[in-house]
């Protein structure tokens, strides 16, 4: 029984607060669901256009070098990490304010009748008094300097961030526009498959009406005709759906219309000429995300410094110089000079966790410096054999393609001089297309690690380093700039 009345006391507890307007005075519930089961329905904040895209001419041919340069100037990612250097830069400049003569002026009416100590009532007075108010930090025991130190890492690790996001969005690119070559690949040996495919149903139904073949070879050839069209409209929604994706990375809307740049039917591939351990030393080197963090680190661990300061004194010199202005008397004027010495005497332990605060801060920043050092070996090292590997691949499938043509070759002349069987047709078209597929494959797949240890790498593409490009070329290291030394 309590569990069957609790919905009910949930369901009812809203409506018993009606009428009570203490608990909500400003009747803000009206601006929520009654009850927790209730969707909220009222106003929708429009969404604001993004900034229009160059659309490309969709009659154009796009190089890989192209599309990247249309990733870099549309893809919302790097005006996101580009703001944020902007942002990064004025707090350099909010810190560096604190070095500079602090100005206030201040413009009053007074309009008053005071009583003194004895019940007297003094004249009306009637005051304007411009103030002009000054202040000067002459010491503080490196708060600021720590403070603007640990700014300009701060601006030195976005822009490196910013870096490392343009790297993104063009490997972003690369991914999916040589997924997109493979899909458009596959589509055109899907289309020969079913060309070879009715090629051979129509040789079989030629043979059964002379009566050299059976009812069966005809079936048989029918079914390897739906397979190939079955393949033939995967392989086409593939390839729409890598079309709409290169779109995206480009930063272009999905249904942008392009066409690709034919590439050479013989594509170039270089061995790796490097160890890994190099690679890993120069990807320590360049990677800007990595670096990033160490900046990082440092812009924490100057902050730490700048609060661990801060419950120290400081000196502080003033000035003040005001005019003022009588209606019914003459006019005045005060100034005064002085310097003043802050003593924080006790904040409650503020500033002791203040200053834990800041050093775990700082050492929870170098862990995930180290921890990001240690994938970018990792990133490394499994780029460099996925790349070995895919390269390896792609020599065996290139043999299994000229040897499947041949068995296939074979079989279709037995066939026709009707000696073999459809079945030994079938299975040699099977065999061919299976080996023509894993040749596609192999071939973007090594583009595709090769691309992944580039961005492992964190090197930029050169431009034309795409689809039979020379390899080594886009392996060329990019150099962020270096950190400086560390204040002691």
């Amino acid at each position: 029984m309590l569990a069957a009345a609790a919905p009910a006391a949930a369901q009812s507890e809203p409506l018993a607060r009606e009428g009570q307007w203490w608990r909500d005075p400003l009747n803000l519930e009206r601006l929520i669901t009654q009850h927790p089961d209730t969707p909220w329905i009222g106003d929708r904040v429009p969404l604001a256009p993004p900034p229009a895209a160059e659309i490309p001419n969709p009659d154009r041919p796009l190089t890989l070098a192209e599309l990247t340069d249309l990733g870099l100037r549309n893809n919302p990612q790097t005006r996101l990490a580009w703001q944020a250097a902007r942002a990064a830069a004025a707090t350099v400049g909010i810190e560096l304010a604190d070095y500079s003569l602090q100005a206030s002026g201040v413009l009053s009416y007074v309009r008053a009748r005071q009583i003194t100590q004895i019940g007297a009532v003094q004249p009306l007075i009637e005051r304007y008094t411009p103030t002009v108010n000054l202040s000067y930090a002459l010491f503080d025991f490196g708060v600021r300097s720590n403070q603007v130190e640990a700014a300009r890492f701060n601006l030195l690790a976005a822009n490196l961030s910013q870096n490392r996001a343009l790297q993104s969005v063009a490997f972003s690119v690369e991914q999916a526009y040589y997924a997109l070559l493979g899909s458009e690949q596959l589509v055109r040996s899907a289309q020969v498959s079913l060309r070879n495919a009715r090629t051979t149903l129509e040789a079989a139904e030629r043979r059964r009406q002379s009566g050299l073949a059976t009812i069966g070879d005809v079936y048989r050839a029918e079914t390897a005709v739906s397979q190939a069209q079955l393949t033939l409209q995967v392989v086409q929604g593939q390839a729409a759906q890598a079309r709409g994706r290169l779109a995206f990375a480009a930063g272009l809307p999905v249904t942008t219309r392009y066409t690709l740049a034919p590439v050479p039917e013989q594509l170039q591939f270089a061995a790796l000429t490097e160890s890994v351990s190099a690679l890993i030393e120069r990807a320590k080197n360049n990677r800007p995300d990595l670096i990033a963090a160490e900046a990082t680190a440092r812009s924490l661990a100057a902050n730490a410094r700048a609060v661990a300061a801060a419950g120290l004194p400081s000196v502080v010199a003033t000035g003040s110089y005001a005019q003022n202005y009588f209606v019914s008397r003459p006019d005045t004027n005060n100034w005064s000079v002085g310097v003043a010495v802050n003593i924080p005497l006790f904040t409650g332990f503020r500033d002791t966790y203040n200053t834990r605060l800041a050093e775990a801060n700082t050492e929870r920043q170098r862990a995930a410096r180290d921890l990001l050092s240690n994938q970018v070996e990792l990133d490394v090292w499994q780029g460099y054999f996925n790349l070995e590997t895919a390269a390896t691949a792609l020599k065996t499938a290139q043999s299994l393609v000229r040897t499947a043509a041949q068995s296939l070759e074979v079989a279709e002349a037995r066939y026709r001089g009707g000696v073999g069987s459809m079945l030994d047709v079938i299975t040699a078209q099977a065999d061919d297309v299976n080996a023509r597929v894993q040749q596609i494959n192999a071939q973007f797949n090594w583009y595709t690690a090769f691309s992944q240890l580039n961005f492992a790498l964190g090197a930029l593409p050169v431009a034309g380093a795409g689809a039979g490009a020379s390899a080594p070329a886009a392996l060329g290291p990019a150099q962020p700039p270096s950190l400086p030394t560390q204040k002691k």
